[in-house]
């Protein structure tokens, strides 16, 4: 086996993640800095190529599919009262669990009023549910952040229970994401995110993975809700609200 193709095999895998440790040099090395994580963006009126980061931060590379491993994943809810205008601005309430809001109103998630379909514009929710989902590429150490709007969330239930019927966790496998363009109730098309399972990871990848996994879930925490919201779920049509950052028409889980 020649030079190039051993190298070739180890940018494949994650066995460089050996020298990674979020909590020790890295985090040495990110003190100050910004906190935030490159992102992965899901495009606009049913394209299906996904913005992945580059070697130039100016320009993303375009991408019709990308493998990587889910380290962590939760959901993430923002309501404000006003319209969100952009920037770091907290939300008046919040979630990084799905299940219990903090600030105004505060409480129960899955009673509140602002997280029923009805109580935003054109049906939508006041209040934003999404999924962040912070993956690893193969042949990179630092992860990278995907951002799932409301109507991708279905798809990547429907993912996760798979695995798990199967004895899986989604941080075992290394996944298969791409898009496919998807059609609302009023002729309206949008990107919708689609998973599945590339590869198992080995023994000594999971274990390196494991680790990794434990670092982001406890570094994630100190992730500001601007990563998601770069804009207001506001445009209206006569059929349904539309996500300005992603293009993706909102409409009610079925």
């Amino acid at each position: 086996m020649n030079k190039n193709t051993e190298l070739e095999i180890s940018n494949r895998g994650f066995a460089n993640l050996a020298e990674f440790n979020m909590t020790g040099a890295m985090a040495e090395e990110l003190e100050g800095l910004d906190g935030g994580f490159e992102r992965i963006k899901i495009p606009s009126a049913g394209s299906t190529v996904f913005e992945v980061p580059g070697d130039d931060p100016n320009e993303p590379d375009s991408v019709k599919e990308f493998s990587a491993v889910i380290l962590y994943h939760h959901p993430l809810h923002a309501y404000y009262q006003s319209k969100y205008s952009g920037g770091n601005q907290p939300p008046d309430c919040g979630s990084f669990d799905g299940i219990f809001g903090e600030g105004n109103p505060g409480g129960n998630c899955a009673k509140c009023p602002y997280n029923q379909f009805g109580s935003g514009e054109n049906g939508s929710k006041a209040c934003k549910n999404r999924r962040r989902i912070y993956v690893l590429r193969e042949g990179e150490i630092f992860p990278v952040l995907l951002s799932l709007p409301t109507g991708s969330l279905k798809e990547f239930t429907k993912y996760i229970k798979r695995l798990l019927s199967k004895g899986r966790k989604s941080n075992c496998v290394v996944t298969k994401f791409s898009l496919k363009k998807a059609v609302n109730s009023g002729g309206i098309a949008y990107s919708q995110a689609q998973f599945t399972v590339d590869r198992q990871l080995t023994t000594e990848e999971f274990s390196l993975i494991s680790t990794l996994s434990e670092q982001i879930k406890a570094y994630s925490k100190n992730v500001g809700y601007d990563m998601d919201l770069g804009s207001e779920d506001g445009v209206t049509t006569n059929v349904d609200s539309i996500d300005l950052e992603t293009g993706e028409v909102i409409e009610p889980l079925r």
